[in-house]
């Protein structure tokens, strides 16, 4: 699994690597330069203009070996270099020096800087070597003014690890590149997947520079991106022998009589991802319409009161291995008595939708279960549950759910665009795949299906849940390659589109 980074665990890192393991800075700097320069190559055509702007420390030593590169395979490339050229320190200003001794010129900004305006909308290509991790506050003089150039640009622009002017571990923006490309080295840092930073990425791509695993490990929290291969590797085959008790009994509590296809969308979802059995609990004055929308369903019909739960249900006599509760259930009196006696039930629970709502009336018995607990909060959900603004949960999601799944020893399914999944261990997990498709009622009921079913059928939570999250997005992802578009997209959509993810890796594995 590829590790997700803060600027801080970098520099560790890279320390580690140079002091620990004895691979040298100006090797490292020489590996990072020709690993972007074959990425380049691939994509930038030989009749382009090219224009490499490189700053100081590692970021402008790396567009160093790799206009040198460009250079000496044919390519038209302005090396500029922006600070003075006695700033250039350590490892980049070997990589400079190798870069001169290589019969090239450099063009320096320092004094020609109308020209650089004026030459800067002539390049068809840029490539950002800027800033790199280290920046602190806001862009100043001239890097500022050459951004602003920069993104004013008709140029393709890549950037060199992080777009320049983004802060690496991700918060606001004031003056960033905004890369069509950006070339991350050897790990991704988390402003590559939150808001606002991760705007400026364009498409994101990684190379390896040659860092031994061990320092990584050893240097970075557990914080990782769940990529298809990981899907793959780990979705469960079924075995011939196997039937329908093999896959697991659930029970999906939630509906009301103002949301009655919020339920009928898990419990579809969760049968399309192979739920062996399930049994839908569901208010007695909505059963007559939830039931022959999932004929495949078993119901359990429960007492209601004004078209919601009526209060506490005794499933004692059930036979079943895993509960989803929250789907349109309502915020009422009696489904807060509900909620706090479902979540006594000793088989895993994934928590969502109005169950959520009631989130501090029964966060203590969380504490005490020991069956695992999955909740699936949307920002606004997290924000409620954890007494923060939308806003505060957003700045920091990485952070705010390792908070609340060590806290409680659950599993946080923190919703949204790089959907996050946390262990109570504090291992974090992102999901790449998915689109605004997902931006629309029912999705997340969709989600809970999943994560649901898949419970069932795996042995690790972690995985379960991961692979639930990706094949989520895949679907959105399958419906738009194919023909839809991201506003046409319906929760109901994402149930029939679950079949082909499946396949698709089935396929593959």
């Amino acid at each position: 699994m590829m590790h997700i980074v803060t600027a801080a665990e970098m520099y560790e890192i890279d320390r580690d690597t140079i002091e620990q393991i004895g691979i040298s800075a100006d090797s490292l700097m020489e590996n990072a330069g020709q690993a972007l320069f074959h990425v380049l190559r691939e994509r930038i055509p030989h009749s382009a203009l090219v224009a490499v702007l490189a700053g100081t420390g590692n970021n402008g030593g790396d567009g160093f070996v790799v206009a040198r590169m460009l250079k000496s395979c044919g390519y038209n490339v302005d090396l500029w270099l922006i600070p003075p050229k006695e700033k250039i320190k350590g490892a980049a200003k070997t990589a400079l020096t190798t870069y001169e001794r290589s019969g090239y010129d450099i063009k320096e900004y320092i004094g020609n800087e109308q020209y650089f305006a004026e030459q800067v909308r002539h390049y068809d290509v840029i490539i950002d070597a800027l800033l790199g991790i280290g920046i602190q506050g806001a862009v100043r003089s001239p890097y500022k003014e050459i951004i602003e150039l920069v993104n004013r640009s008709n140029a393709i622009v890549y950037a060199v690890d992080i777009p320049s002017g983004t802060p690496a571990d991700g918060g606001e923006v004031e003056t960033a590149v905004r890369a069509d490309v950006t070339i991350t080295i050897q790990c991704p840092k988390l402003g590559a997947y939150t808001f606002p930073t991760a705007d400026y990425y364009g498409e994101l791509l990684l190379v390896d520079i040659g860092i031994p695993p061990i320092a990584v490990k050893r240097n970075a929290a557990p914080r990782f991106v769940w990529k298809e291969d990981d899907v793959i590797r780990t979705l469960p085959k079924r075995n011939r022998s196997s039937h329908k008790g093999t896959h697991g009994k659930l029970l999906v509590v939630g509906g009301s009589r103002s949301m009655t296809g919020a339920i009928t969308l898990t419990a579809k979802a969760a049968l399309r991802s192979g739920a062996g059995l399930l049994t839908m609990a569901v208010p007695d004055d909505i059963y007559s319409v939830v039931a022959n929308r999932v004929p495949e369903a078993m119901y359990y019909p429960c007492p209601a009161r004004d078209g919601a739960f009526s209060g506490a249900v005794d499933v004692s006599a059930l036979d079943i291995d895993a509960i989803a509760i929250g789907p349109g259930l309502g915020r009422t009196d009696g489904v807060r008595n509900l909620v706090s006696a479902i979540v006594q039930q000793e088989v895993p629970i994934v928590i969502d939708a109005d169950a959520l709502f009631f989130w501090n009336e029964y966060a203590a018995l969380i504490r005490e279960r020991k069956a695992a607990t999955v909740v699936t909060p949307h920002p606004g959900e997290m924000a409620r549950m954890l007494d923060l603004s939308i806003n505060e949960v957003e700045s920091d999601r990485f952070g705010v759910s390792k908070r609340l799944a060590t806290e409680y020893g659950i599993y946080v399914v923190l919703k949204g665009p790089y959907t996050i999944v946390t262990t109570p261990d504090g291992s974090q997990y992102v999901n790449t795949t998915g689109n605004p498709a997902l931006a629309k009622g029912g999705s997340g009921d969709v989600l809970t299906g999943i994560v649901s079913a898949f419970l069932l059928q795996h042995h690790s939570a972690q995985e379960a849940i991961s692979n639930a999250v990706w094949v989520h997005g895949k679907a959105a992802d399958m419906l738009v390659e194919r023909g839809h578009s991201q506003w046409d997209v319906l929760a109901g959509d994402l149930i029939e589109a679950i079949p082909a993810v499946l396949s698709y890796v089935q396929e593959k594995q």
